[in-house]
Parts: C-alpha cells; sequence; structure tokens
C-alpha cells in the first residue's frame, strides 16, 4: 500500500509517504491532486449530460409559445399542466436517484437518470395527444430532476478543493448551452420542419440521443473514491483513486496493495441517518427551503417569460427570438463567475445576484421596446443562473459525503415541487392580476431566499467539503 505527500508530486515519480507522519486517507490524496485529464474527462461527460438536462427543461418555454398559440390555441390549464408535468416528475425522481446514488453509487444513478431521460424524451416525441405528451413529460421529468444534484455530488466528490466551485460553475455555465441551443433548433426547423414532423418533435429526439450518448460514456468513468471510502468500500476506494493518481503520472510504493493504509471509519448512508444526525438535518432543511424558493424566480422567470412578451403585444416569432436571445448570457455569466467563486464567500455572492435579481425583474415589468426587453431578460437570466450555480456549490461543500447525494436531492426534489407550482400560480396571477403583481411574487421570493441565505453557515471555499 502507499501514500502520497501533502503535495502533489510530479508525474512519473513516485509517490512518498506524508513527511509528518499525518494519516493519509483517501479523500486527503484526492484533494491533494490537481486537475488531471481525468479530472477533465469527468467534467466533459457531466457537462454532456447537463446539457441534455437543460435542453429538456428549456424546451418548456418553447412549448408554452407554441401551443399558446394558433392552431394549437391550448387553453390557459391544459398549459399549465403540461408545463408543470416536467417539475412534478422531478419531485419525485430527484430523492429516488439521491437514495440511488448514496447507496449503489453516484455513476449508476447517473447512468440510470439519463437512460430513463432518453425513454421518456422518445416518448414525449411520439406522442399522438395531451394526455400522452404531458404523461412523458412527467416520465422525463422524474429523471431531469435526479441529474443536475447528482452530478454536482459527484464533482463535489472528487474536484480539489482549490477548483471545485470552479469547475461546478464551468459544468454549468457550459451545460446552459443546452437552453439555447434547443430553442434555436426548434426555431429554426419550424418554417420547414424534415419530413413534416413538428420542430418541437425533433428536438425531443436528438435529447434522447444526447442521453443516451451520456449513459454510454460514464461507463468508462470510475467511482467516486470519496464516496467508497466513505461508506467502507476501500478496495474498491483504493482502486478508484489509483486511478487519479496514474492520471497524474504518480506511480504507487508497493502495487500490489488493494487498500488504504490508513482507511476513514465507514459512515451511514441513508435517509434515516440523514434525518437523525442534528447538523446535517438542519442543513439539509435550509437547503430545501432555498431550493424551494429559488425556482420562483430562476424558473418562473425563463419559463413565462415568451407569455409575458405576447401580453406586451409581441409576435409569437418574436417571442421565441427574445427566449433564445435571452439564454444566450446564462453561459457567459456563469463561466466568468467561475474565474473568480473559488476567491469569494459563498453567502455574499448569492446575496447579492438575489439583490441583482429583484433590480433586473423591475425593470423588466415595465420595459416596453424590444431591445430593452432583450438585454433585461439577457440580464436577468445570466444572474438566475450565477445565483443557481453558486447554490449548488454552497450545498456540495456543506453536506456530508455518505448522504450529499440524499440530502441535495432532498432539497433539489423541493425545488422541483416549487417549479411545477410555479406555472399554475404564476398564469393565473399574471392573467388576472398583471405584470407588476407576478414580479411582485417573484421578489418575495428573492428577499426570503437572502434572508434565509445569511442565517446559514459560511461555505467552504478552497477547503475540503464536509466529511
Amino acid at each position: 500500500m502507499f501514500e502520497t505527500s501533502r503535495r502533489p508530486v510530479a508525474p512519473g515519480t513516485l509517490a512518498q509517504e506524508d513527511p509528518d507522519g499525518a494519516p493519509d486517507t483517501i479523500a486527503s490524496r484526492l484533494d491533494r491532486l490537481p486537475i488531471t485529464p481525468l479530472h477533465l474527462t469527468i467534467l466533459a461527460i457531466c457537462t454532456l449530460g447537463l446539457f441534455t438536462d437543460v435542453a429538456e427543461v428549456a424546451l418548456s418555454n418553447a412549448l408554452a409559445a407554441i401551443f399558446l398559440a394558433p392552431p394549437h390555441s391550448m387553453p390557459r390549464g391544459s398549459l399549465s399542466l403540461l408545463l408543470a408535468s416536467v417539475f412534478a416528475g422531478g419531485a419525485v425522481g430527484a430523492p429516488i436517484f439521491g437514495l440511488i446514488g448514496d447507496r449503489f453509487g453516484r455513476r449508476t444513478a447517473l447512468q440510470a437518470t439519463l437512460v430513463l431521460m432518453a425513454v421518456g424524451s422518445a416518448a414525449a416525441a411520439m406522442s399522438s395527444g395531451l394526455t400522452e405528451l404531458t404523461v412523458a413529460r412527467a416520465v422525463l421529468g422524474f429523471a431531469i430532476g435526479g441529474f443536475p444534484p447528482l452530478a454536482a455530488t459527484y464533482l463535489a466528490d472528487v474536484m480539489p478543493p482549490r477548483r471545485r466551485g470552479a469547475m461546478l460553475m464551468v459544468c454549468t455555465g457550459i451545460g446552459f448551452l443546452g437552453g439555447t441551443a434547443v430553442i434555436l433548433v426548434v426555431q429554426a426547423l419550424t418554417p420547414a420542419p424534415p419530413l413534416g414532423i413538428e420542430a418541437w418533435r425533433w428536438a425531443l429526439v436528438l435529447g434522447a440521443v444526447l442521453a443516451v450518448l451520456g449513459a454510454a460514456l460514464f461507463a468508462v468513468l470510475s467511482d467516486s473514491p470519496r464516496w467508497l471510502a466513505a461508506v467502507g468500500r476501500d478496495v474498491e476506494a483504493e482502486r478508484a483513486c489509483r486511478r487519479f493518481e496514474a492520471a497524474w503520472g504518480i506511480v504507487p510504493l508497493g502495487a500490489a496493495a488493494e487498500a488504504t493504509r490508513h482507511p476513514q471509519l465507514p459512515m451511514h448512508a441513508s435517509f434515516w441517518w440523514l434525518l437523525a444526525e442534528p447538523r446535517q438535518r438542519r442543513r439539509t432543511a435550509l437547503f430545501v427551503a432555498l431550493y424551494a424558493l429559488s425556482p420562483w424566480a430562476t424558473v418562473g422567470f425563463p419559463l413565462l417569460s415568451a407569455v409575458v412578451m405576447l401580453g406586451k403585444s409581441f409576435r409569437v416569432d418574436q417571442s421565441l427570438v427574445f427566449a433564445g436571445l435571452s439564454m444566450l448570457g446564462p453561459p457567459l455569466g456563469t463561466l466568468l463567475a467561475a474565474t473568480v467563486i473559488d476567491h469569494l464567500e459563498r453567502r455574499a455572492c448569492l446575496v447579492t445576484m438575489a439583490a441583482a435579481l429583484v433590480v433586473l425583474g423591475t425593470a423588466f415589468a415595465v420595459g416596453e421596446t424590444f431591445a430593452t426587453l432583450v438585454l433585461l431578460g439577457l440580464a436577468f437570466n445570466t444572474a438566475a443562473a450565477i445565483y443557481g450555480g453558486l447554490l449548488a456549490v454552497y450545498a456540495t461543500e456543506l453536506l456530508s459525503t455518505a448522504s450529499r447525494a440524499s440530502a441535495l436531492t432532498c432539497a433539489w426534489a423541493g425545488g422541483r415541487v416549487a417549479a411545477a407550482l410555479t406555472p399554475i400560480v404564476l398564469l393565473p396571477v399574471l392573467d388576472g392580476y398583471g405584470i407588476h403583481a407576478m414580479f411582485a411574487v417573484l421578489t418575495a421570493t428573492l428577499i426570503s431566499s437572502g434572508a434565509l441565505v445569511l442565517s446559514g453557515p459560511r461555505g467552504r471555499s478552497g477547503r475540503p467539503v464536509t466529511r
């Protein structure tokens, strides 16, 4: 068996004993590594899955505009159910996949979400009526709800502390391109759909193909060494950890050994332990509340922005152009945030973004010209994306390794419940009381979120995640 030095060893050299004689665990060895090609491979595959996930969610925005206008002219009530079906499915699916992630491993759970995503997307593409489409979107949502928190969990497990926030934000930023891509695909294919098949169906087929590709690529990865060690699977943890060390060129001492000399004591990986342990229970409750408040702004605005544009007397094609252009900001803004996130305090950043969303939302409500609304929509969606990415980083750092997937997906499920209620509540508010009333609801949720963040613990920027 072998240990590595406190600092990464130059590629091709032997790993050395800890000069201070301190216990060298799987977690500490992972934390000392720099970003390796294996880290980047994991980042790329997680990003592909998130790209597909975001595209499937963003498709709801296009469906809202398409089915609300002639020749469909879908009743608002039916449209609300269709839009809510994805999020309702996610509310059920997220905790289940979280339990799978803590019980059977991050990689297995991530593959399962992508396989189910492919099935749901294909079923939606082949649906022949509103009921079939709504059910298929609910199945799709079951998988969509599980993938983002599991991907964040996996990345938090394996990324070095000095770059953990940046890597999660890069994944989020590039993943958000899926929203822009699917809107542009629908817009490009709508005038002359291939084979006479509606453009939104082609978008669903493409989503199914990408989901299958992502599931296949996860097979080349190992599971999280940190999680394997946390649940007592030391031999597998050692083998997985060596893959990361080998990716940096570290040669093990005593290559025949199968387990680390200083294994950490296994932790419970169960939902009931999560409820029983006071600190994790408090933190999980905090993140459930934050995720339940977040969608009213971060999902509600992009989901209903096309409807708001129609209410401001813009055409359907203009609404789709607005939806596509307003989604360009989140990838760039999130990627720029990645360059500084590991040097900033998490809570201060979250409160700043919540305040920015209040200002931008208020300005959008009173805006009139197309160019002004596009710019405000772009800025709002950018701030919302940064807020969502920061919240994921903040949560993954503070939740315990053995139950991180369960806790984060429970919080994510709270967000999916809120996201499912968003169109059901906000559409009637918009119809009955107008744009200003709808944005007053968004403002109230953002102020509440800021207050909760300030009451929470500090993040762990540049430090190891909570054991």
